[in-house]
């Protein structure tokens, strides 16, 4: 019997506990022969025996799913399934080698109820006879099902499933074939997108300008195929064909027979406008024209074609073959056959569409700019990169605002605000500096020892206190609570604006967003769940007490928040009235 056995075929005459776990797993609508190899006591369950297949199975179907209550209740139903006999413990195998598989579980997620929950509920097949240890596991599912992380988990369940409807999609509605596909623009980001055409079995055509830069783009490639080869997670044979759906060219006019196109070059909008206006005498009719602008006008770029029809944006996130977000940006002119086609794309890429409207930004940028302020401005203030960082890995993301800023590079910032006229005082003078984050050995952090962990800087420290008092502002002492709230509250009410001007359909949106393009913590459930939880009176008036402590007038509550504060409302609200 293999790890790809299905509980199916295991039952013999526990037919009983069959039916009750089918009928459960179709009110949640729940494939009953899910199968994935992972495993949460993988290393313990390496058995090819009943025991390992149904404990497996039932762990995969929490891991999926990321609902650690049913976790819990999967295993209770694995549980009926395996025999009741006196030899249940033998078939349970070493207590010993459980303990050590447990151990390094729980060192993984220490600070996660359900995982523990999880690790006793098995435990007690060692200890408790069969009955006593049902009843314990079910006792621990119903302390876990109340927890906030449960509830929030729950919601990103059906707020995944949700985004696939979208208003003002006619039902019916499909998508064109897409058969071939062009991406302009072999950097980074446009290589990292034909590879998920390639990696779907979809023939691209990877276009540059000179050839030196097409040449890069296809190493780099080529360079990201061979890495995974060598971690064994991509066989050679799979890499060739995929490398094999890719080729390269000089020119537009390759753009030809393409079904569908992504621009993917530098953040200019007058580039995309000359881009988009070729391409409208070269693309052939009824191909969509998808431009992968992070923040630009999609309109203005439509508006360089005579047919606005087929043109939306098509936002990948980076590294885009890894990254599962899409947002799709529906233009004013926009087809329902051509933002159609983009969804059903996106799925066929293993992405998550989300549609999106037409503003600066669209909804996951938008947001991050309000964070992105309010992390510059905390350390004018007073608080360091560290102490920012520290607060935002406390509150559930892996990297903080500047580790992350140091991995991207400083420089694309940069880039951006001397186009658009911003400025960021202390980002500028590390950038001015030649501190570009990890590629340049500095930036927000000193990684002069090398690899990714890099260590505070006492130049960097002297830096801020420098620009803090060009700028008049006097430092203080600010502690993790106010640095969490000035960098989580700000991006709330954004998104409060953001369902008032219907640029996202539901709040479940905006977290599904942020979930999988910005790696939100799931068990907080996104930022409009978070603030949900909270209530829109307590982050408005959190808000204003910020504002006049710190001098920020930024801070203070947009006029959609005050409204949901002072009547009590919830954010869905927002996007009813937006409707």
């Amino acid at each position: 019997m293999t790890a790809q056995s299905t509980p199916m075929k295991l039952l013999g005459n526990r037919q009983h506990y069959l039916d009750n776990l089918r009928a459960f797993l179709m009110l949640l609508g729940v494939p009953f022969h899910a199968a994935l190899p992972f495993s949460v006591i993988h290393g313990w369950m390496i058995e090819s025996d009943e025991k390992s297949v149904l404990l497996s199975w039932a762990s995969q179907l929490s891991h999926t799913f990321r609902m650690p209550a049913f976790f819990l209740l999967a295993g209770i139903f694995a549980a009926m399934l395996l025999q009741r006999d006196g030899d249940r413990g033998d078939r349970l195998g070493p207590r010993e080698a459980f303990e050590a598989a447990a151990a390094r579980a729980l060192q993984r997620v220490p600070e996660n109820p359900a995982a523990a929950a999880c690790a006793d509920s098995i435990r007690a097949a060692f200890e408790l006879p069969f009955d006593a240890a049902v009843r314990a596991e079910r006792d621990r599912f119903l302390v876990l099902v109340k927890d906030d992380r449960s509830k929030a988990l729950r919601h990103v369940f059906f707020a995944e499933r949700a985004v696939a409807h979208v208003p003002g999609l006619p039902k019916g509605t499909r998508g064109r074939e897409v058969a071939r596909a062009a991406v302009i623009g072999a950097g980074t980001m446009g290589g990292g997108i034909a590879m998920c055409f390639a990696n779907a079995g979809i023939p691209v055509t990877l276009i540059e300008t000179e050839q030196q830069a097409l040449e890069r783009g296809l190493q780099r490639i080529a360079g990201n195929y061979a890495t995974s080869v060598q971690r064994g997670s991509l066989a050679a044979e799979v890499r060739n064909r995929r490398l094999g759906r890719i080729e390269g060219r000089i020119g537009l006019e390759h753009a030809a027979g393409a079904d569908l196109v992504v621009e993917a070059v530098f953040e200019d909008l007058a580039l995309k406008q000359q881009i988009f206006g070729t391409l409208d005498s070269i693309a052939k009719p009824g191909a969509v024209l998808a431009t992968n602008t992070s923040y630009l006008d999609v309109d203005a770029i439509a508006g360089a074609t005579r047919r606005p029809e087929a043109v939306l944006g098509m936002h990948f996130f980076s590294p885009a073959n890894v990254m599962k977000l899409l947002e799709v940006v529906r233009g004013a002119g926009t087809a329902p056959g051509t933002l159609a086609t983009a969804i059903e794309l996106g799925r066929r890429l293993g992405k998550v569409p989300v549609v999106v409207g037409v503003c600066h930004g669209f909804v996951g940028n938008r947001m991050l700019a309000r964070r992105t302020a309010q992390a510059e401005r905390l350390l004018l203030e007073g608080a360091s990169p560290q102490a920012v960082d520290a607060a935002l890995v406390a509150f559930g993301f892996r990297m903080g605002p500047f580790a992350m800023a140091d991995l991207a590079g400083l420089d694309i910032g940069w880039r951006i605000r001397k186009a658009t006229g911003k400025t960021a005082p202390v980002a500028d003078a590390l950038c001015e500096a030649g501190r570009l984050g990890q590629k340049t050995g500095k930036g927000y952090y000193d990684y002069g020892g090398g690899g990714r962990q890099g260590a505070p800087d006492p130049a960097v420290q002297a830096l801020i206190e420098a620009a803090s008092a060009r700028l008049g502002i006097a430092r203080r002492s600010i502690d993790a609570d106010e640095i969490t709230e000035r960098l989580i509250f700000p991006m709330i009410d954004e998104g409060a604006r953001i369902l008032e001007e219907g640029i996202a359909a539901r709040p479940g949106d905006i977290d599904v967003v942020w979930l999988h393009g910005y790696n939100w913590p799931a068990w907080r459930g996104g930022p409009m769940f978070h603030g949900e939880q909270l209530g829109a009176a307590r982050i408005a008036q959190r808000l204003e007490q910020h504002a006049a402590h710190s001098g920020d007038a930024s801070l203070h509550p947009s006029a959609a928040l005050s409204r949901l504060a002072r009547e009590g409302q919830g954010f869905s609200s927002l996007s009813e009235a937006a409707a």
